[in-house]
């Protein structure tokens, strides 16, 4: 049976690096879901799908649009590569526009069951360590090991600020960062059908006031611990 790691939390939290390094230090496949999202927001965009205009007027269209769309997920050099229709659109999805699409389309039922599919699909055949904001309350709730990872609203933002500006991004102000954050933040915890929560068996890891080198630690210290106590027939919910 395929060991698999949970790892939620909201925007911005770090899930995709700390869960890429765990993936790497134990020789897991590393599935960002996240960009699996991001990836259908950026198809709706160019489809045309004005995410300016109200919510109640895009659904169906959105709906519509999962019949055409299909997304393929493979791996260079150990880094997840993401293909829409047979393009690879990995360096095209992490942008403000595309972040507030991505959360507008997760709430559509039909758009998280077809990308769920898939991701459960990865899991039965890899163990992988999986991230995104409902992995272990709905996609996996089997997981061996099951964390939420977190911290502060202004700490989440300057990471994804400092990472815009590292990777080009020069006009985007912090303050745009820290409303779309929020705004994200609001929308993933508010929707009706798998929205972010912790599981009630998920492992609470608040990085507020870590480094990068800390958190991945404190991440490995619970995946090893969990481990441990489940060969030796321990269930612990706390290091």
């Amino acid at each position: 049976m395929n060991r698999n790691i949970a790892i939620d939390g909201p925007s911005g939290a770090g899930k995709s690096t700390l869960a890429q390094k765990a993936a790497q230090e134990l020789g897991y496949l590393y599935l960002d879901t996240g960009a699996m999202y991001r990836a259908f927001g950026l198809y709706a965009i160019e489809q045309g799908i004005d995410f300016h205009a109200p919510d109640a007027e895009n659904e169906n269209k959105i709906k519509a649009l999962t019949e055409d769309f299909t997304i393929d997920i493979s791996y260079e050099a150990g880094n997840q590569q993401v293909f829409v229709n047979r393009r690879n659109v990995t360096k095209l999805i992490r942008t403000p526009e595309v972040s507030i699409a991505a959360s507008k389309v997760a709430v559509i039922p039909e758009v998280r069951l077809k990308l769920v599919e898939l991701q459960r699909r990865i899991a039965s055949q890899h163990n992988v360590v999986m991230d995104g904001r409902d992995i272990g309350s709905y996609v996996l709730k089997d997981a061996c090991v099951k964390i939420f990872l977190t911290a502060s609203p202004e700490e989440r933002a300057r990471r994804r600020f400092e990472e815009l500006r590292q990777k080009g991004n020069q006009t985007v102000t912090f303050e745009e960062v820290l409303r779309d954050l929020k705004f994200r933040d609001e929308n993933d915890s508010s929707r009706a059908f798998a929205p972010l929560v912790q599981a009630d068996d998920a492992i609470l890891l608040d990085t507020s006031d870590l480094n990068e080198e800390e958190s991945i630690r404190a991440l490995l210290a619970i995946i090893r611990n969990k481990m441990d106590g489940e060969e030796h027939g321990i269930f612990e919910n706390s290091l």
